[in-house]
């Protein structure tokens, strides 16, 4: 097998690196840009594990932003990658780690003792582990596109999770990241990252907790972020991010703290893991930030979203509390809103029955069952190659809701725009004659020339023949006149995710597999929205 090896790329220049000491002895490379001005300042830092020198990280373009507005920049590797001493494991050693660094920022002549921390996904949780230690320097957090949960992402609604695991297996195998393509027809699927390891010649800690029964250790069991000093949140979230149901948790169990509630901030737009934005999607090569690295400088502003004015109110009091909106999001095809909390105050929920073939606001009477068949030999294929750049794909999904194994319940088109503002859920009634199944729920924008496009989704494991709640994430999107909403049920969703072996085997394990029946009752099942006037 073939595998490319990448590891740290050269420092940038007015960067100056110190390996900074953690409790234990181990030292953490961490990279420190210093504004224009002299003397002391607030300091901003982001703890990552994907190269804090890397053309991808961009922090060379990210850090005059903030050095400009008078902050201290540090970016850190994470223990275990890149230049960072220590074992290579996700997640286990953040919480101390992030406090043994803020520990040493304060100490340092440039800072003025007060810290703030901003970052994506792994680095937005390596924030949330900065809240739990509890660290008296930390003034405000704008953790994006993350969540405290992301640790248990590898069983997503119980539904084991490929597309992370591989995430483990290329990037937590040593400190370098390693790439190669992956034969996931391998069976059982416990060796499919095998032929990998062996032509790396080092095996990846995560995926060997993975298969033994993950987390190995997760920080937060014993003190959640939320049970700790009180810090202003800036929740950054993207519509189309495939971790929105992790972020929008957070941000609902803040306000659901009394001490917490008033510091919960939102800060949503129609976009995607990676910054690609519902405007230009799918993406052409000439707005590909990933092609052109000078592309950046264009997207950053949107990138940094109000991070930089939530630390100026938090960080430096330079302006006052009020002048931050409590929730601002970008409205997919209509535009940007802001409002004082999270979802509108003057938001409703709509429900939508299946029935026949249709979506309706009221239930058909004696409507009938709806059976079919999965078959793990035949799963109903992936259309989203790579889900942190959906929208970067934004592929048309119509041509998967012809199949036996799909089931599609369609509204009338919409006579005038329908905002969707708030959660998306539906309660299935669903029963297998397998010991359990799994069940993918999706949303679909259908426009009026019959192609479907994915608004949000959600998925669980099923066992016993009660109704199941499936969460769907939160949505800022209007459908547009003429365009129609579609549920849509399946039981598989390969290769992002494990099949379903029909048996009792974990999916990991199974060699043998056997079609199941499933029988869903429309009378039992509908579609929640949240819609706003």
């Amino acid at each position: 097998m073939e595998t490319l090896r990448i590891g740290p790329a050269p420092l940038h220049p007015g960067a100056e690196q110190f390996m900074v000491p953690m409790r234990d002895g181990t030292r953490l490379a961490t990279d420190v840009y210093l504004p224009p001005a002299p003397g002391r300042h607030p300091v901003v830092v982001s703890r990552m594990p994907y190269d804090k020198a890397s053309a991808w990280m961009a922090v060379d373009r990210i850090a005059p932003r903030y050095l400009e507005r008078g902050y201290v920049f540090v970016a850190q590797d994470v223990r275990g990658k890149f230049r960072s001493e220590g074992e290579t494991m996700p997640f286990v050693h953040e919480v101390e780690d992030t406090y043994d660094t803020l520990d040493w920022v304060v100490g340092q002549p440039w800072s003025d003792g007060a810290v703030a921390m901003t970052g994506d996904s792994y680095h937005g949780y390596t924030q949330w582990a900065g809240v739990a230690g509890g660290h008296p320097a930390l003034r405000a957090v704008a953790p994006r596109v993350t969540g405290t949960g992301i640790s248990d992402m590898l069983l997503a609604g119980r539904v084991s999770c490929l597309y992370q695991a591989a995430y483990f297996a290329h990037m937590w195998v040593d400190r370098d990241v390693h790439y190669y393509e992956t034969d996931w027809s391998v069976r059982p699927l416990r060796e499919v990252f095998e032929p990998a390891f062996s032509a790396i010649g080092a095996r990846s800690a995560a995926v060997d907790a993975m298969l033994a029964g993950w987390p190995p250790v997760n920080p937060f069991a014993s003190r959640h972020p939320l049970t700790a000093r009180p810090v202003p949140v800036l929740h950054r979230v993207g519509w189309f991010d495939n971790l929105i149901d992790l972020s929008m948790r957070d941000h609902s169990a803040q306000l659901a703290v009394p001490a917490w509630r008033d510091l919960a901030y939102l800060d949503a737009d129609a976009c995607d893991h990676h910054t690609y934005h519902l405007a230009q999607a799918p993406v052409a090569p000439a707005d590909d930030h990933a092609l052109d690295v000078t592309l950046l400088d264009r997207i950053l502003p949107r990138y940094l979203g109000r991070t930089l004015d939530f630390f100026d109110v938090f960080v430096r009091g330079l302006r006052p509390v009020t002048s931050l909106s409590r929730a601002t999001w970008f409205q997919g095809h209509d535009g940007e809103r802001t409002a004082g909390e999270w979802p509108p105050r003057d938001a409703v929920e709509l429900l939508l029955h299946p029935s026949g073939n249709t979506l309706a606001s009221t239930p058909e009477t004696g409507a009938r069952v709806v059976r079919w068949t999965h078959d793990p030999a035949d799963p109903v294929p992936s259309i989203v190659k790579d889900p942190w750049v959906f929208l970067h794909e934004y592929p048309d999904e119509s041509s998967l809701h012809d199949r036996p194994d799909v089931v599609v319940f369609t509204g009338e088109p919409a006579g005038r725009p329908l905002d969707l503002t708030g959660p998306v859920n539906a309660l299935v009634a669903v029963e297998t004659d397998a010991p359990s199944m799994h069940l993918f729920v999706k949303l679909h924008d259908v426009a009026p020339d019959g192609s479907a496009h994915m608004i949000s989704r959600g998925q669980a494991l099923i066992t016993g023949s009660a109704g199941v709640r499936v969460e769907l994430g939160h949505t800022g999107y209007r459908l547009r006149p003429g365009h129609r909403l579609r549920l849509v049920l399946s039981c598989s969703d390969y290769p992002l995710f494990a099949p379903h072996p029909g048996t009792a085997e974990d999916p990991w394990s199974a060699t043998a597999t056997r079609p199941s029946v499933q029988t869903l009752r429309p009378a039992g099942t509908f579609l929640s929205l949240t819609v706003t006037p």
